[in-house]
């Protein structure tokens, strides 16, 4: 069968649809916000697709994984085994990276293993093996009287009770074992612990005593290699241990590392970790700035707030520390010299007296070193077995490199393993573009060529596949939790393309967010790829070049919610674009579009001067951003716009103005905070990670609608007040499912699954609250309806009309009142949280910054958002948003915009101005897709 053929869908806002998609064809579908592509795209389509695989698995296999429900459909035919690739952040566990996730970081452990060269820590020379020879000579050195035991590690950093081990040592007679540090004969029991974590030893001779016996040391070394795969433990009786190898050793000194096996180069193995931070490459430190928020206070002010001025002995304390070293307490901690506040801060190097006087009078004297603030604080933290006193205490922390391993995460042995001069985190720091130009341009010996042919090749696949869909700008060291979800969407896709499968259906959401248009023709060629392997894609996408490059366009509509749901049109894009009643085919050809405004804003004459701009990869770069304008920063994927306006900008203005404990990106100075009293960050995360979280609560309309219910001539009969109709707090709420209105069953290894609580049905509250109506609804049908309907329904009540209006405004019309925040998606959210923003007075100081708010927003919808953003600038603020699509960008007052490439290549200002001036720069990759757009 060539198509899939869909009767009666009904799946949400879904009307009955039929309709018949072509297979091994690349299909877009489209529609404004709500009107029902996701739900035909994701929740029947690939939702069926999902139900049909895991019916088709035993019973034993499906008890784990529960019964996914059947989507409201008639009949789908044709369906393919399918994969979803969603914007979901693929993984927010500090130790997934880039690398790990994409399994490129396996393939160089793998490589670093077989053909990495190890060098010693301390003569940077390159280490060989040792032959017995050569380890009995070494031993002869050392021996000088001392006595010395040679032993065999059989066993190293292995748990397990290594019964066989034993009882095949006993057999071969050996006499001793240490296990531990413990030593036993081997001819009593060894009782173990049921999961040894350490290393186990086995002692092959007894003490060697005497120089001249050097057959005895030469067989003892001999036996030990034999036995523990090349290796030798030598005791210094009341001295060190030392490790040497037949595999490697240097030959200057004692330094030796074992047979290289890949798990030694992963930090998420005790063999590879840094001991320090066991392999997360940061550690959580004091921060002074946290503990003296404000240096204008002195010392008895209170200027340190961690401790508590009440408290005695810390008082006492720094009473006597400052008497001893002559401190003035009473001075702006900013005038205390540097050296003095140290001592306060660190501790003293000397032993002090001090008088600790009890509130009953008695007194006791006490001489010791003092520790200092940062340090006792430290040392509670990592001693305290509370809880809440760690999180008390991570309030004055920030997150740094770790101290040991510098962020490399790895022990400093195997970080001198090399090949061609760099290390494996050296190659996880490049960019995937320069990582596989110096994998291509390896020298390499004959036989390690012959050794890694096949690893190589495999990296480079996967390398080629992340620079097809825009990403050669990632390192694989880059967290898992910093992508954005078009990236990690994309990774997931280089992938599946990497796995070369066909006969599958793909179904994909917006993998062009967050690509600049100039990358965008790479994605939408690794679509085709794909689909000419024999697959068939459905991509849920607003971007104009993929439905134009689309064999087959769908468009769902007209309107969202309620007036959505139905087919409006479907063939090919030139078929769309003939059919008037498309909105989307109206946009495609031009007959709707977003106006270029006549003329732009002048602003207010001031602005925030960034100097000197050096995170990540900005060149210690110069920007003035113009204030009273709608600023836009742009450039191609990883130019460095999130590190200026997120890391430093943003995180700046925000400590500022609220003492925020967030760390500000590398720059030499900010000036113009004065001209900001208010900055509102709107980004695509959720709102909430609860089901509990609903954009009632979130915009505050829902505290207003309670009052309202309060007010009913019922509720006062009955003597309820407010709290009665909060599904938060007992009382009104339903307890079976404490007013969630769905029960969490946890699935373990897949994600949790929520089904209806079976007392309250879903309605959050108990049978008592639900009876109190306000125009014949209750609290839970509020909850129900939808922003155009609670608008209607509350049109005589102007405190909750004028917050559902301006959910409206920002074209949330169709989402309900109480839909859980999960259910929500990252446009959503973010025009969730602009609404709640709107309700608040302009200051004409305020600073709103968003990150592509254009996110899964039609043409419409953004036609809806520049008015909402316009309003917000004619207010006299100013609006910031980093941003790729050129509609937006036409309309902006001011361009920054950074580049040229990404990664490396980026971090510079390639043109700044307005649209009109920038389109004339030819450097500017935006400037010369700009051109068309004016």
């Amino acid at each position: 069968m060539d198509k899939i053929v869909i009767k009666g869908a009904r799946e949400n806002n879904l009307n009955n649809i039929d309709i018949e998609i072509p297979k091994n064809k690349l299909v877009v579908m489209t529609g404004v916000s709500g009107s029902g592509k996701s739900s035909l795209a994701f929740d029947t389509i690939y939702a069926e697709g999902q139900r049909r695989y895991v019916e088709s698995l035993s019973a034993y296999a499906r008890q784990f994984i529960g019964n996914v429900e059947k989507p409201d459909v008639d009949s789908i035919e044709g369906l393919s085994p399918s994969i979803s690739i969603d914007q979901k952040t693929t993984n927010k566990n500090p130790r997934s990276t880039v690398g790990t996730i994409t399994e490129i970081y396996d393939f160089l452990r793998l490589l670093f293993a077989r053909i990495g060269t190890p060098y010693c820590v301390t003569h940077h020379i390159p280490i060989m093996s040792q032959s017995v020879e050569e380890m009995t000579d070494k031993i002869m050195e050392w021996q000088e009287g001392s006595k010395i035991e040679i032993l065999a590690p059989i066993v190293r950093g292995e748990k397990g009770t290594h019964k066989d081990l034993f009882d095949s040592l006993r057999v071969d007679g050996y006499s001793r074992v240490r296990v531990n540090g413990k030593i036993y004969g081997l001819e009593e029991d060894i009782t173990l612990e049921k999961n040894i974590k350490d290393n186990i030893e086995v002692v092959v001779d007894r003490i060697v005593l005497k120089e001249e016996e050097r057959s005895r040391i030469f067989e003892a070394i001999e036996a030990s290699t034999k036995l523990a795969n090349g290796m030798v433990l030598i005791h210094i009786i009341d001295g060190e241990e030392i490790l040497m190898s037949e595999n490697y050793a240097c030959l200057k000194c004692n330094y030796s590392i074992g047979e290289l096996e890949p798990r030694m180069f992963s930090f998420n193995s005790p063999y590879g970790a840094c001991e320090e931070c066991k392999g997360l490459g940061t550690k959580l430190k004091i921060s002074e700035n946290l503990i003296i928020p404000n240096r204008e206070k002195s010392l008895n002010e209170g200027a340190i707030v961690a401790y508590n001025l009440d408290n005695n002995i810390h008082n006492t304390t720094i009473s006597a520390v400052c008497e001893k070293y002559q401190i003035n307490p009473n001075i702006p901690v900013k005038e205390i010299p540097k050296k003095q506040m140290d001592i306060i801060l660190y501790g003293t190097p000397e032993p002090i007296e001090i008088k600790y006087v009890a509130k009953n009078g008695n007194v006791r004297y006490t001489k010791d070193y003092y520790e200092g603030v940062v340090n006792n604080l430290e040392r509670r933290y990592r001693e305290t077995s509370s809880a809440w006193i760690r999180e008390w205490l991570e309030a004055f922390m920030v997150e740094q490199d770790c101290p040991k391993c510098k962020g490399s995460r790895l022990q400093e042995s195997i970080l001198s393993v090399y090949i061609n001069k760099k290390n494996i985190y050296d190659l996880s720091c490049m960019s995937i573009k320069d990582l596989a130009l110096f994998l291509k341009n390896l020298k390499l010996t004959k036989e390690q060529e012959n050794i890694s042919g096949l690893l190589l090749k495999e990296i480079d696949n996967r390398l080629s596949f992340l620079q097809n869909v825009g990403l050669e700008y990632l390192s694989l060291n880059r967290k898992a939790g910093t992508l954005s979800g078009g990236e990690s969407q994309r990774i997931r896709l280089a992938t599946q393309i990497g796995s070369k499968l066909s006969g599958v259906l793909y179904v994909l959401d917006e993998p062009s967010i967050g690509l600049h248009q100039r990358d965008n023709e790479k994605l939408i060629q690794s679509l085709k790829e794909m689909r000419d392997l024999g697959n068939t894609l459905i991509v849920v996408e607003h971007d104009t070049d993929t439905m134009l490059e689309s064999d087959y366009l769908i468009d769902i509509g007209p309107g969202a919610g309620m007036e959505g749901g139905n087919v409006i049109a479907a063939g090919t894009p030139q078929e769309v674009m003939a059919n008037k009643n498309s909105l989307t085919g109206r946009y495609l050809a031009g007959i709707d579009k977003i106006e270029v405004p006549k003329k732009r804003r002048k602003g207010n004459g001031k602005f925030l001067e960034i100097k000197k701009a050096e995170e990540n990869n900005l060149k210690k770069i110069d920007v003035k951003f113009p204030l009273g304008k709608l600023v836009c920063v742009t450039g191609v994927s990883g130019s460095g716009k999130s590190s200026l306006v997120n890391e430093i900008l943003y995180k700046s203005v925000a400590q500022n103005i609220y003492r925020t404990k967030e760390t500000p990106g590398k720059c030499k100075e900010i000036k113009g905070l004065e001209n900001i009293d208010k900055v509102i960050m709107i980004t695509q995360d959720a709102i909430g990670r609860t089901p509990r979280s609903n954009p009632a609560t979130y915009v505050g309309v829902f505290d207003d609608i309670r009052d309202l219910f309060a007010t009913t001539k019922e509720s006062k009969m009955r003597g309820y007040d407010k709290g009665r109709f909060s599904f938060n707090v007992k009382g009104g709420r339903c307890e079976a499912c404490y007013g969630d209105g769905v029960k969490k069953i946890e699935m373990h290894f897949l994600p949790d699954v929520y089904v209806p609580c079976d007392i309250c049905k879903g309605k959050r509250y108990n049978k008592e609250t639900l009876d109190i109506k306000f125009k014949g609804k209750n609290i839970a049908d509020v909850l129900k309806m939808r922003v155009s309907e609670a608008s209607e329904f509350f049109e005589n009540v102007p405190k909750i009309k004028q917050k559902l209006d301006v959910l409206m405004d920002v074209g949330l019309t169709y989402i309900e009142l109480g839909q859980s925040a999960p259910s929500l998606s990252g446009g959503e959210a973010g025009r969730v949280k602009l609404a709640k923003e709107l309700q608040k007075k302009a200051t004409g100081k305020s600073l709103f910054i968003l990150d592509e708010p254009t996110t899964g927003l039609h043409s419409e919808d953004i036609k809806k958002l520049l008015m909402i953003l316009n309003r917000i600038v004619n207010n006299g603020d100013t609006v910031i948003v980093i941003e790729h699509n050129l509609d937006v960008i036409k309309v902006a007052d001011h361009i920054i915009d950074l580049g040229p490439e990404g990664g490396d290549g980026g971090g510079t200002i390639v043109a700044t101005g307005t649209p009109e001036e920038v389109s004339k720069v030819k450097e500017s990759y935006t400037g010369q897709w700009l051109k068309k757009y004016l």
